[in-house]
């Protein structure tokens, strides 16, 4: 089905600005470089009238809906005399609805506690035990409480921070393909960063979802190529295949790698927080290892690739996760391939396809490669730089996975 953009969410956050500055007195924010202003505030998403805080009454389990992997830690420019008056207004894309959320901050690259002292999800207001206002250690995460907000499937959710001190390194999520918006006393930014909010997990309502699937990986599964907005990322396509019946999170960072630390912690690093980490994880699909190859310092000794995928395989089994592995997809005629790159890529995707990896295959490379060229992607499904897909790629990449498999089988648990 056609993923709904939350225009009508939209439209109404931007119909309650007023209201909710006066409510509350909202206008501050953070700036990175490289946002721009927006020529005027009624462009981004704003608050409706304020709602009470609810209490939270349903049972069941919690599932994440949205996540997204903290990538960096990003100077933030004292830009508002009155640090006051620092909003952030995160829009994200539900995969699962619900009756209660609640969120979960970071603050894993700041260097001092960083103090929130004003969180909503859709303008109703969010507690953390109790109090309205939270401080997250340098290096740390926290959780709130359950909050009772109605959260719809396929759906974009702003989740709103009030930052009156933070000084920075701000814990970011760039490139996001989702346009979210900082403010302050002189106008409103677009920007594609998600700052401090790392997950949104769901329970209650009429959702069939019984676990949660998190695509592990780079720039590939974080949508690089992607069209911003229209949440055509592959994770995002495969939601629709689902039809609410599994949640899918997102955690992949464009850039990263499975054996060096570069953009973003390496993967064998961020797997406990980043997959086992998630609220309802049941499917892990893993697509890493093209950027050991081709980035520098390349990787040449495919083993160390495909040992640490089967250290990725073992940790998923230890917690009873089913692991798919997706095989490495042909980057010919980019600036960074290279035909000693190329024979490492194929001899990983033949461990892959032998089985002697992880417990199904996903076959990207296959599905995706130019019949004609098999060393290069069908002109089709290529972005533009022979290494990313468009929309149709990532929709043709969605398509692979079994759905009925998918939500009925369990984990193998053999040792690899």
């Amino acid at each position: 089905m056609p993923r709904r953009q939350g225009y009508a969410l939209l439209i109404a956050l931007v119909a309650g600005t007023a209201a909710l500055a006066a409510a509350v007195a909202f206008a501050g924010s953070l700036l990175f470089n490289g946002d721009r202003a927006t020529a005027a505030a009624a462009t981004a998403p704003q608050g409706v009238a304020h709602s009470p805080a609810a209490p939270a009454h349903s049972s069941g389990h919690w599932l994440a809906t949205w996540a997204a992997a903290p990538v960096v830690g990003v100077a933030d420019p004292a830009q508002a005399a009155d640090q006051s008056r620092r909003v952030i207004r995160n829009v994200v894309h539900t995969s699962i609805g619900g009756t209660e959320a609640r969120v979960t901050l970071s603050n894993l690259f700041g260097t001092r506690p960083l103090l929130i002292d004003r969180v909503t999800v859709n303008t109703r207001p969010v507690t953390f035990q109790g109090a309205s206002s939270v401080t997250v250690a340098a290096g740390g995460q926290t959780v709130s409480d359950a909050v009772a907000v109605p959260v719809d499937a396929d759906a974009d959710l702003v989740v709103t921070l009030r930052t009156p001190t933070a000084d920075g390194p701000v814990t970011a999520h760039p490139n996001s393909h989702q346009t979210s918006y900082t403010e302050d006393g002189r106008g409103t930014w677009a920007t594609t960063q998600w700052r401090y909010l790392t997950a949104v997990d769901v329970r209650g309502g009429d959702t069939k979802a019984t676990g949660t699937l998190v695509a592990f990986g780079d720039s590939l599964t974080a949508g690089s190529g992607s069209t911003t907005d229209a949440n055509t990322r592959w994770p995002d396509a495969l939601a629709d295949r689902l039809h609410d019946g599994y949640a899918v999170v997102n955690e992949g960072i464009g850039g990263n790698r499975l054996l060096h630390d570069g953009i973003g912690p390496r993967a064998l690093d961020r797997f406990e927080r980043d997959v086992l980490g998630v609220s309802g994880a049941k499917t892990v699909v893993i697509a890493l290892g093209i950027n050991d190859i081709q980035a520098l310092p390349r990787e040449t000794d495919p083993e160390r690739i495909t040992d640490a995928l089967r250290d990725l395989t073992r940790r998923a089994h230890a917690r009873g996760l089913k692991v798919i592995g997706a095989t490495l997809m042909p980057y010919r005629g980019s600036a960074v391939w290279t035909a000693g790159g190329d024979k490492v890529r194929q001899h990983v995707n033949a461990e892959i396809r032998a089985g002697r990896i992880f417990d199904e295959v996903m076959d990207s490379d296959l599905a995706l490669r130019d019949p004609a060229h098999p060393q290069r992607l069908r002109p089709a499904y290529d972005s533009g730089d022979h290494l990313h897909l468009n929309d149709a790629g990532y929709a043709r990449l969605a398509s692979l996975p079994d759905v009925v498999a998918l939500t009925a089988d369990r984990p193998k648990v053999d040792a690899l």
